[in-house]
C-alpha cells in the first residue's frame, strides 16, 4: 500500500506539479520529467505501476496502480508517432511494388 502513494505521489510530482505548490523541489523534477522522451515516460510509469503488483498481487493493488499503468500507455502510443494519412501509404506501396517489378526484370530476364 505505502508503494502505491509513492506512485501516486512521484505521478503528481512529474505530471501535476501544481498541485504540490507546497513542495519546493516539484518544479524541478517536473521539468526533469517533461525532458525525457516519451517512449522513457512509458517505460518509467508502467514500471512503477508493475512493481507493486509483483510485491503483493490484488484486485486493490491492480487497481491502485491503474492509473500509473494507464499513462505509462499513453505515453507509449504518444511515441509511436502520429498516424499516416492513407493517401501516402498507397503511393509508398505503389512505389515499393513498381521497385521490385523493375528488380524483378533485370534479374530474372537480362535486357536482349
Amino acid at each position: 500500500m505505502i508503494y502505491i502513494m509513492l506512485n501516486a505521489f512521484v505521478l503528481f510530482l512529474c505530471e501535476v506539479p501544481f498541485c504540490c505548490q507546497f513542495i519546493e523541489f516539484a518544479n524541478a523534477i517536473a521539468a526533469r520529467a517533461d525532458k525525457l522522451k516519451p517512449w522513457q515516460k512509458a517505460l518509467f510509469y508502467c514500471g512503477m505501476a508493475l512493481f507493486p503488483v509483483f510485491l503483493s498481487f490484488s484486485i486493490t493493488t491492480l487497481f491502485g496502480n491503474a492509473i500509473a499503468f494507464a499513462t505509462g500507455v499513453l505515453y507509449g502510443l504518444a511515441s509511436l508517432g502520429k498516424k499516416g494519412d492513407a493517401v501516402t501509404y498507397a503511393r509508398l506501396q505503389h512505389q515499393k511494388q513498381g521497385d521490385e517489378e523493375r528488380t524483378a526484370g533485370t534479374v530474372n530476364g537480362a535486357p536482349e
